[in-house]
């Protein structure tokens, strides 16, 4: 009878440096995080319609996912060190700018079947446990982490659609062709083809109960 994987269960987590002076260097973790968070997000923008009290929400891009976690450092029982700082600030790498790439090195986060390539975009330490002589033996770190794609795999992982066939709209009152050019192509801004296919002599006035076509939208190509 299978059931829920304890920490001792699962593989210990680590963080993998992918470039830089450092590369190919690993940080492990004595614990695994008791849970992680993963945030994505997109951007949107607005367009102002003639005629029309809200403005139209359009896609602009999207936003790196982010990868969040608490860690735990404990050197009470380590024989190497009695120093948590000698472990937790290892992480302080991935927030330095390395001297062959001018920039902070990207990494790869992995705990079992959890692999996320990214840059640290964060990490804040805080010290709960010392000695009398005021050194710390542990420690907690909050730490996030942003995704890196290479443009090559994101245009892998992004199909890209056109509006390749022709299709009809029945005009209601409440209709633009701005409107019917963002329900059907996802850009208010090519209303034009839709205009130019009925004859439409004012694309400001549609009439209810009308029958638009929408044309497919021919490629750059063509």
């Amino acid at each position: 009878m299978s059931g829920r994987a304890t920490d001792a269960d699962l593989p210990k987590a680590k963080i993998r440096i992918l470039e830089g002076t450092r590369q190919g260097e690993e940080i492990r973790f004595r614990f695994n995080p008791n849970e992680y968070s993963v945030d994505k997000s997109m951007n949107y923008g607005e367009q102002s319609v003639a005629g029309i009290t809200t403005p139209l929400t359009q896609f602009v891009s999207g936003k790196a996912e982010t990868l969040s976690m608490e860690l735990f450092f404990d050197v009470t029982e380590d024989e190497s060190t009695n120093d948590v700082r000698d472990r937790i600030e290892r992480l302080d790498a991935l927030l330095s700018i390395d001297g062959q790439l001018h920039a902070p090195p990207k990494c790869r986060f992995v705990w079992g079947t959890l692999e996320f390539k990214a840059v640290m975009e964060s990490a804040n330490k805080r010290f709960t446990l010392f000695q009398q002589d005021g050194t710390p033996l542990r420690a907690r770190a909050d730490v996030s982490f942003k995704r890196y794609r290479t443009p090559e795999e994101q245009s892998k992982a992004t199909p890209k659609l056109s509006a390749d066939r022709r299709t009809v709209w029945e005009v209601t009152a409440s209709d633009t062709l701005w409107l019917i050019a963002d329900e059907e192509y996802g850009d208010p801004g090519q209303w034009r083809p839709i205009a130019e296919a009925n004859d439409l002599s004012d694309p400001r006035r549609l009439e209810p109960g009308t029958t638009l076509v929408v044309p497919k939208l021919e490629s750059d190509g063509r």
